[in-house]
């Protein structure tokens, strides 16, 4: 089974995304120590405020440069590019640091502040290392001010990688579910075949050739029918018991004096949509077990009913009862037949959908299955 790495998985949030949090980031900067610089009534507040638009724009091509660099590791793992962001940033913070003391401090300081501002800043540019100090102290809060905005941008990309494995990993599992269904729903044609088969060796032998002829026209109609359809896609009901009456048509060549049917339908559920062919191995095992081994007439029964926002559909016998009764519901129950209903109902409806069988004390076998109703849209 493949497993996703979402550390190693490939994605980009998009340049346009990583660009507006770029700015949005900086114009904060701005706002905070625009307002901090007003409430401290510096003087010179035009150009101090020209200054550090011209820091500001230096600091997005720097950050914007950061960015580039993490795109060259957006294939690595997540681990690998916070590594890389926390290295990266330490240049950054370091150059926009040093070109901030040079605006403020190198370039042309007297028109920014008066004289007893320029008294007091000679003096603590006369201390050893004073530059040095004040790059390292102004580098420092710049670096957290850039792996703040790397923070947001790697946790942007970790989410937009979960948000597409995500999307992958459910286009497999609905993959792997529609192939399943397929599975299934294919699995019933060549064991209802096998069966049919089975009868029309039996005709020829007993060399009934207008029933085998007959028999073989209904099961030519049956497959063009049933195989028409795409095996993922649901029925209308009505098609589903038209399909099944088509099988107990080429049933009834094999077992005329024994086989009756009877339908039970309301028009309203008529168009409700079931899986198809679900009702093919209920209807195969009552002429297994119920007419097949039955000396007298018996009556297979097809019903619907609403139960709230489910429907209830019902294949049921009234074959004989057999020696233990519930030997009968063991053999049924253990048969490819049922458990291909069960596992087509799991797959389908999960927990929603499922198939209840049941042995009368007067003989007979019942088969529920139970669904949500789904109509036809």
């Amino acid at each position: 089974m493949r497993k996703f790495d979402i550390g190693h998985h490939k994605t980009s949030v998009g340049q346009q995304v990583a660009i507006l949090s770029i700015l949005g980031f900086w114009l904060f900067y701005v706002i905070i120590i625009t307002i901090r610089a007003a409430v401290s009534d510096w003087p010179a507040q035009d150009e101090l405020a020209l200054r550090r638009v011209v820091v500001t724009v230096l600091g997005i091509a720097i950050t914007y440069l950061l960015y580039r660099l993490l795109l060259l590791f957006e294939d690595k793992a997540l681990s690998t590019r916070i590594i890389t962001a926390f290295a990266g940033a330490i240049p950054c913070a370091i150059a926009i640091g040093a070109f901030n003391y040079y605006m403020f401090n190198v370039y042309d300081p007297q028109s920014l502040f008066d004289e007893a501002h320029m008294e007091k800043m000679r003096e603590y540019m006369e201390k050893e290392n004073y530059a040095l100090q004040a790059i390292v102290e102004d580098s420092v809060s710049r670096f957290f001010f850039i792996i703040s905005w790397a923070s947001l941008y790697l946790t942007l990309s970790y989410a937009s990688a979960v948000r597409t494995v995500e999307r992958k990993a459910a286009r497999f599992a609905q993959a792997a579910q529609d192939a399943e269904l397929r599975s299934l729903r294919y699995q019933v044609n060549p064991h209802f075949l096998f069966n049919t088969l089975n009868s029309l060796s039996t005709l020829v032998m007993r060399s009934q050739p207008e029933e085998a002829e007959k028999m073989i026209l209904n099961l030519s109609k049956f497959y063009r029918t049933s195989l028409s359809g795409d095996p993922l896609e649901d029925v209308a009901l009505s098609e589903e018991v038209h399909l099944q009456n088509l099988y107990l048509d080429i049933e009834a060549v094999r077992f005329p004096k024994r086989l009756k049917t009877e339908t039970h339908i309301p028009d309203a559920l008529m168009d409700v949509l079931v899986p198809g062919l679900i009702l093919q191995p209920l209807v195969e095992n009552a002429i297994k077990h119920g007419v097949a081994h039955s000396k007298r007439p018996v009556t297979i029964t097809i019903s619907a009913v609403e139960e709230g926002d489910f429907l209830k559909l019902t294949v049921a016998d009234d074959g004989e009862a057999r020696p233990a009764t519930q030997a009968r519901s063991s053999d049924q129950n253990s048969g490819i037949g049922l458990a291909n209903v069960r596992d087509r109902l799991e797959t389908r409806f999960g927990s929603q959908a499922k198939l209840k069988t049941r042995s009368p004390e007067t003989g007979g076998f019942v088969a529920e299955l139970t669904m949500p109703l789904l109509a036809d849209i």
